[in-house]
């Protein structure tokens, strides 16, 4: 039985945050010029938003695998095969761009990237495994707090990486895929030589169970797993604050483009959204403890909604900054909210699986956005987009104002915190 203490917990958590860090920035940088480069290379602005989708399907097809191998080899192998599927996806990339100009191969390199990522976003729940009940909040915000160091690092690498791309010979616009792939290489390399003992041997060890990873226990079947109301709410918050979001951050960068905003403004924009999505995190997971999962999710509906209703007021770059800033935050609360319920009472045998599951419905629903988009925004405009985001938003709220009214679930996990604070 693996003796869990303190330091091998920082130990995880620094990692975990370290290679997210580097990972988030990679994404970030890969995504804000990766409308203009599928409209460039397809020649129609109504394909901007195939790529981002080809990386939602690649995203949902990888989860449950992945969470099903983790679940029998652990977590590192299953976090190390994520980070080697998005390397090979930034190369494809960078050829796709620079030496193919192949939309084809810009949407292949994309569609691996999806795949590595569908297996890297559970890092927040791996984090949050190596913690007892009481602290996952506050670990899996650690986590998604991460992204901050790319919400700041990767929009501002964006134009030196695609000059320094051009310094050498290639495209600018193959620049910051390059340089996306060194930094998720090296977020291979730290997960790979720290991330040892394996968190899911922590997480069986604080459950009092057999650390042993080649025999993992009997697990209950999805089915039954997702008839838990506080599961199908938390999937329900990720699924809807994930497209709110995606839905309108994906046309920002071509919305802009449009009005003659440069990859610089465009940078700033994506970088304040960026902010919104991660750097609140901890905050949020104090929230969370405070007033309970179930009225952090109808904030971040009000929050995603009043965002979209910002978003077409003016196209200056203040105005999208700020809307976006509040896009973002609206998809934190909803997300790490969402991600707590989801991993609330799951075996630590079956976690992978259901929360492999739970990313995968998350994907899809983000590539559906994604491809929706490019076509609303094509055919009628950013107002029609908002328009569907403000929508859906208010569905949302109602659902979370019906579930945080006076559900068991919201008053059981209020009084938990109570008693866990007081002790």
């Amino acid at each position: 039985m693996i003796q869990v203490t303190r330091s091998m917990q920082k130990r995880m958590t620094v990692t975990l945050f370290a290679s997210q860090s580097l990972f988030s920035a990679s994404s970030i940088m890969a995504f804000t010029l990766m409308p203009i480069i599928a409209a460039h290379l397809s020649g129609s602005d109504s394909s901007a938003g195939v790529p981002p989708m080809v990386v939602m399907i690649g995203r949902s097809a990888a989860a449950y695998p992945a969470g099903w191998l983790m679940d029998r080899a652990g977590r590192r192998p299953g976090l190390c095969l994520g980070y080697l599927l998005a390397v090979v996806g930034g190369m494809v990339s960078v050829l796709s761009v620079d030496a193919w100009q192949s939309f084809t191969g810009f949407c292949s390199g994309g569609l691996l990237m999806g795949m590595g990522r569908g297996v890297i976003e559970q890092a927040r729940f791996v984090a949050a495994e190596v913690y007892p009940p009481e602290k996952r909040a506050s670990s899996i915000g650690a986590i998604v707090f991460a992204g901050t160091v790319g919400a700041i690092g990767g929009p501002l690498l964006v134009d030196p990486s695609g000059r320094f791309a051009e310094s050498v010979g290639m495209t600018f616009h193959a620049g910051p895929y390059f340089v996306s792939t060194v930094l998720i290489a090296l977020a291979l390399i730290l997960t790979f030589a720290l991330l040892r003992p394996d968190p899911m041997a922590i997480g069986l060890a604080l459950s009092g169970k057999s650390t042993d990873l080649g025999s993992p226990a009997r697990s209950r079947p999805m089915s039954v797993i997702f008839k838990d109301g506080t599961v199908r709410f938390g999937l329900t918050a990720m699924i809807v604050g994930q497209f709110v979001m995606t839905f309108l951050m994906v046309i920002t960068p071509l919305h802009m483009n449009h009005h003659a905003h440069g990859a610089y403004s465009i940078s700033l924009v994506i970088m304040a959204h960026t902010l919104g999505m991660f750097g609140l995190s901890s905050l949020t997971g104090r929230l969370e403890r405070r007033i309970g999962p179930g009225s952090v999710v109808l904030w971040g509906a009000v929050i995603l909604a009043i965002s979209a209703v910002l978003t077409p007021v003016s196209n200056s770059v203040p105005m999208l900054a700020i809307s976006l800033f509040l896009l973002g935050l609206g998809w934190n609360f909803c997300f790490i909210a969402g991600s707590t319920l989801l991993s609330g009472d799951l075996e630590p045998h079956e976690r992978g699986k259901a929360q492999g599951v739970g990313e995968a419905l998350v994907a899809l629903a983000a590539g559906g956005g994604s491809l929706a988009t490019g076509a609303v925004f094509a055919q009628v405009g950013i107002v029609a987009v908002c328009g569907i985001g403000v929508a859906v938003s208010f569905g949302m709220l109602a659902m979370a104002w019906k579930w945080s009214g006076g559900t068991e679930a919201t008053t059981d996990h209020r009084r938990r915190t109570t008693i866990t604070e007081s002790s």
